[in-house]
């Protein structure tokens, strides 16, 4: 059976840096750091104060009353986000085959601050077990596909990938497979994350993943400079819809990008630091190559995972050396999580469309706030520090790599490479 093309036709994005595809396009060239203080719970007993919050959020603006009292706001940014790419794939609902429409929206955490409430009013009470009804739809992970899937009536392929940082990459991973194989036409695939809550704060930095920079929140995330000291936190969605190259066509869509190919790999080596060799790393780099059938010169851009954390920065790098060889010194590496943070779960979606405004604009987003080289890091790479750079991009690779030593890439073609 032959494979079938898999082609990108609207995408939507709330994030720390915008609240739509247009705003996190402008601030994500711009250079924009989201890192501002946490408003929403008293940080002064936390190691971190800080995170990158979605600025001027409010829920009544995308749902009534009653419909957001049922949704955790996971949920909600990512139905905000599927809407979004929805709009903008310009699909008709009242025309096409449904039961060939699937969704694959992905949570590192789900529902984390709906479990924190409902545990802390159940420990404030007389020790009756009384429970909201929604307590459980609210919390679990995979809700936020079956919501996107209900409001739409979309009967395709529907589920949740959960895998830490890598959750939504896999979900485009997936969604490409449905599709190429020709068990869905059309997909909705991304993910979302609401982490920015007081167990979501204390328990990253439990374990001094978090960066303490309180005095200089707009510069703390730092990927590959001398002193990072770890990730920033954000929340947020991302959603792409994916859809079969000729119905695309037949219809008239506009098209992103053409997804060339993915992988996935483990480094089965540790809870949550990356193997010191960067062999997971290296392994799913070349997983999607050889599934795209691309030889390492065509990448043109890798959006790195890059989180600010002192080994993560050290072996990613090496991994794309050992992996590209000569060539990795004439690739274009950013890392937008200097901009937008760390938004787990979703944030292979997010720098998915990151990859894809680089292949439109022929234009590399920046990685910002570096200051000092650090000579643990080969330097002689193109790290695209703190400007963004004009180049043409034909081939664009995403990296996330998460908590458990999962890894997935994801490579994105322009439709004339």
């Amino acid at each position: 059976m032959a494979l079938k093309r898999v082609v990108v036709t609207g995408i939507g994005a709330l994030t720390p840096i915008g609240n739509s595809v247009s705003e996190f396009h402008e601030s994500l060239f711009k250079g924009v750091s989201g890192a501002v203080p946490i408003t929403r719970f008293d940080t002064s007993l936390f190691k971190t104060s800080f995170a990158c919050e979605l600025k001027g959020y409010d829920s009544g603006n995308y749902f009534d009353r009653k419909e957001a009292r049922k949704m955790d706001p996971y949920c909600q940014y990512a139905i905000i986000s599927a809407d979004e790419a929805i709009l903008d794939s310009g699909l008709n609902l009242d025309t096409i085959d449904k039961n060939r429409f699937g969704v694959i929206m992905s949570s590192g955490v789900g529902g984390m601050g709906t479990f924190e409430d409902e545990i802390a009013a159940f420990a404030k009470g007389d020790g009756t077990p009384r429970f909201n009804p929604f307590f459980v739809p609210k919390m679990i992970s995979d809700i936020a596909s079956g919501q996107v899937s209900i409001k739409y009536g979309l009967r395709g392929p529907n589920y949740c990938t959960v895998a830490a940082c890598a959750s939504s990459t896999i979900s485009l991973v997936n969604a490409f497979d449905h599709i190429r194989l020709g068990r869905a036409d059309i997909m909705v695939a991304g993910g979302a994350e609401a982490p920015i809550t007081t167990a979501g704060l204390g328990g990253f930095n439990s374990l001094h993943a978090l960066s303490t920079r309180n005095d200089d929140p707009a510069t703390a995330s730092r990927p590959f400079d001398l002193d990072r000291d770890g990730f920033v936190m954000a929340e947020g969605g991302g959603a792409l819809i994916l859809e079969e190259y000729e119905h695309a066509v037949k219809r008239g869509a506009k098209i992103y990008c053409e997804v060339a190919g993915g992988g996935l790999s483990a480094d089965a080596y540790h809870l949550t630091a990356p193997h010191p060799e960067g062999l997971g790393a290296a392994l799913v780099m070349a997983n999607a190559l050889k599934d795209a059938n691309l030889k390492p010169d065509a990448i043109d851009y890798i959006n790195v995972h890059g989180t600010s954390t002192g080994l993560g920065d050290v072996t990613e790098p090496a991994a794309i050396v050992s992996v590209f060889g000569d060539h990795a010194y004439k690739l274009s590496i950013s890392s937008t999580k200097s901009m937008h943070g760390h938004l787990l779960g979703a944030a292979g979606a997010i720098e998915a469309i990151a990859c894809i405004f680089a292949i439109q604009d022929n234009r590399i987003p920046p990685t910002i706030n570096h200051f000092t080289d650090d000579p643990e890091i080969d330097n002689k790479l193109d790290f695209t520090f703190n400007k963004a750079k004009d180049r043409e991009v034909r081939y664009a690779l995403s990296n996330t790599f998460g908590f458990g030593g999962h890894n997935a890439s994801v490579i994105l073609k322009k439709m004339d490479a």
